[in-house]
């Protein structure tokens, strides 16, 4: 298990930048947190980093959003598939049928990073290499990421 603090907001690019090398050799991350814990601060962050030139907004309505690294970014040395994120949430569904209707598998299976905040709601669809990420807020505010790969 990999540990990395988060101190507080301004802190967020070097905790995102330490997270990067996990992409050489995983694509699908599930965040772990309660609300407010900074699941969706902390993927905007990490796509920051990866470079994302998109507006990164969690995407509870629309239950997934697409993000585009540009070929020319200056982004980690880490290289996918293709210059697609995509960022799911899945706080508003209702049952299984509903991620399989959004077509989940094929995100999934796409090659490219898939960064999943409340996960617990799809876990029996999570593939099995899907990485844990669990936040927890600490009583000073920092934050803990507890990452299970």
């Amino acid at each position: 298990m990999q540990q990395i603090i988060i101190k507080d907001i301004a802190d967020l690019d070097r905790a995102a930048e330490e997270f990067l090398p996990l992409l050489a050799e995983h694509r699908i991350f599930a965040f772990y947190g309660g609300m407010g814990s900074g699941k969706t601060t902390f993927i905007s962050a990490l796509c920051r980093r990866m470079g994302v030139t998109d507006d990164i907004a969690s995407p509870t309505f629309a239950i997934v959003n697409e993000y585009h690294v540009p070929q020319s970014s200056n982004g980690p040395t880490v290289k996918w598939s293709n210059s697609v994120v995509y960022h799911f949430d899945f706080y508003r569904i209702k049952s299984l049928a509903e991620a399989y209707d959004i077509g989940i598998e094929d995100y999934f299976y796409s090659g490219s990073p898939c960064f999943i905040e409340w996960p617990e709601l799809i876990e029996p669809l999570l593939p099995e290499q899907t990485v844990a990420v669990h936040i927890t807020v600490n009583d000073d505010q920092s934050r803990t990421l507890k990452i299970n790969n």
